[in-house]
């Protein structure tokens, strides 16, 4: 990929629009953009490379799952990650067999 170029347009999340925007490269680190404007309303910010980041109601729904999941014991006996036991085959019906 060519090198970054300040002024380069690249598509990146606004925090302000709280959208994926054009956005203009406003400064370089080590030849990657560190700041960008965005070219809708102006804003500059952190480079975020387009990572929409979680919402608040996402965040509560992971926090609430997980107060959840620590309260949940295993019963006594059962494996915690214990993989399906397979089951036997039947033989079918009105089938006839090989065996003679």
């Amino acid at each position: 990929m060519a090198a970054y170029r300040l002024g380069d347009d690249l598509d990146d999340y606004c925090t302000k629009c709280k959208r994926v925007t054009n956005h203009s490269i406003v400064s370089l680190v080590h030849d990657q953009p560190a700041k960008m404007r965005c070219r809708a309303c102006y804003n500059d910010h952190d480079y975020r490379r387009c990572e929409i980041p979680p919402s608040k109601k996402e965040l509560k729904k992971q926090a609430l799952f997980n107060e959840v999941l620590a309260t949940v014991k295993p019963a006594e006996g059962e494996e915690t990650a214990a993989e399906p036991e397979p089951k036997e085959k039947k033989p079918r019906k009105g089938r006839a067999s090989n065996d003679g």
